[in-house]
């Protein structure tokens, strides 16, 4: 009885070795707080990001975003990605439980006048390999590793659909007003030109001036036939992302629309925030999973045992199949061991390669986040300067431009500092466009770079 407890005793304590390296996050290769300084604003020390609902405050940008996420093709194919996870791990999770199967058989022999009939019905598993070194759970973590990695993998998925569908609505409509101001232009150009033409032939202007109102009027014809195009294929950009055509009553009213319907999005002071984005959590993950593969690739250079085994009844005769002396059993155990060769000695070394290799990865996706993040804090922390000179030079430019025009149509100046007038005027309301594009577009990145959304 003693020596039964002994092993019963190892076996339990076997069963619960585990050959994988215990797992410690690794150490942020990053500043424990993100940057200072002169590009940057002050934050506050509150939590990092917002969820998308509270990021975009535009009705209409929020029906888009909604549509786009029920519909877009690649998001589906991620979540597509997370069900065939999550059923590997459920498959290989099954290996830690015997498989019982129900057997029934019959057999009839008939030789000569002698006739011999056998009835059996069993309850067994075949080949259940008793995990004592950890090999099956090790396995098992490294498939739920992954499922895992999957599931973190849909959600930056996810925030990526809702930060590039924002940013697409964003630059249509700057796309929207850069044709409108270029088609505003190319309308002032031509009456300029057809002024200085009227001059011309009264003998008050010359050729160079016509010459050169004409290229103020080419150029505006070419930017508007170039934005047309544009404008043309942002909205076939948006439509894909949206997964559907979207109709002209959801298509953005102006851009001034969107810099008060978009919010600006905190991120605090911690650069630990940046290991709970998405894809930092997927590296991690699959780091977790590479680790649990360097224990089943130990257990593997250890002893498997396997055993099948059947209880159930038999009998000569059908009718006395479930009666009293017809039970049976079976027990097949079974063990192997590598002794000479083999790949386990290879897969063993191949796992610590694909753990460093996935350490590394782990460790770019960190500093990749840190590079995001402090990019997006320092366009944050100069844009509203940045738009405000730029109105300012608009309101320069348009009295310049006034005055100069007011001046040649009067004969007190020359037509070129009219013309150097107009399309400074032109070049500073193009600069505004781009710029109030930067500001929204910017805390649409923030609010993907942070990548806290729930």
């Amino acid at each position: 009885m003693t020596r039964v407890h002994l092993f019963l005793g190892t076996a339990l304590l076997l069963a619960g070795c585990n050959m994988a390296p215990h797992y410690e996050r690794p150490a942020p290769p990053v500043p424990p707080t993100l940057p200072t300084g002169e590009a940057y604003a002050p934050q506050a020390d509150a939590k990092a990001g917002l969820p998308w609902t509270g990021l975009v405050q535009d009705a209409k940008l929020k029906t888009v975003i909604e549509r786009a996420l029920a519909n877009n093709r690649d998001l589906r194919a991620a979540l597509a990605n997370v069900q065939s996870a999550r059923a590997q791990y459920k498959v290989q999770r099954a290996a830690q439980l015997p498989t019982i199967t129900a057997d029934a058989a019959a057999s009839f022999t008939r030789q000569n006048d002698a006739r011999q009939n056998s009835y059996s019905a069993d309850l067994g598993f075949s080949a259940f390999e008793i995990d004592l070194f950890g090999r099956v759970r090790n396995l098992t973590e490294s498939a739920l590793q992954s499922y895992l990695a999957t599931e973190e993998g849909a959600r930056s998925t996810r925030i990526t659909l809702i930060a590039e569908t924002a940013t697409a609505y964003a630059t249509l409509a700057a796309d929207q007003e850069l044709l409108a101001v270029s088609r505003q232009t190319q309308e002032s150009a031509q009456r300029t030109l057809d002024l200085t033409r009227s001059l011309n032939a009264a003998g008050l202007a010359g050729k160079l001036d016509v010459h050169q109102a004409e290229t103020t009027v080419e150029q505006a014809a070419s930017d508007v036939a170039a934005n047309i195009t544009q404008v043309a294929q942002d909205r076939n950009a948006l439509d894909l992302l949206v997964g559907a055509p979207v109709e002209e009553a959801l298509l953005p009213a102006s851009l001034d629309e969107l810099l008060a319907g978009v919010a600006t999005v905190p991120a605090g002071l911690s650069s630990d925030i940046l290991l709970q984005r998405p894809d930092v959590l997927q590296a991690e993950h699959q780091l977790k999973a590479t680790n649990a593969d360097i224990g089943a690739a130990r257990a593997a250079m250890f002893p498997t045992i396997s055993l099948t085994s059947a209880i159930g009844v038999a009998s000569s005769a059908l009718s006395a199949l479930f009666k009293g002396g017809a039970f049976a059993w079976s027990a097949s155990p079974s063990a192997s061991l590598p002794i000479f060769g083999g790949p386990n000695r290879g897969n063993l070394d191949y796992s610590k390669a694909q753990r460093d290799l996935y350490l590394a990865q782990y460790e770019k996706a960190v500093q990749t986040a840190f590079q995001e993040v402090a990019d997006g804090l320092a366009r944050a922390g100069t844009i509203n300067a940045q738009q405000a000179a730029q109105q300012r030079l608009v309101t320069a430019s348009s009295r310049a431009y006034d005055l100069a025009d007011q001046r040649y149509r009067a004969g007190v100046d020359t037509f070129l500092n009219a013309l150097t007038s107009q399309r400074t005027l032109y070049g500073a309301r193009q600069s505004a466009i781009a710029t109030d594009l930067a500001s929204v577009s910017n805390r649409i990145l923030l609010y993907r770079v942070i990548g806290a959304d729930q």
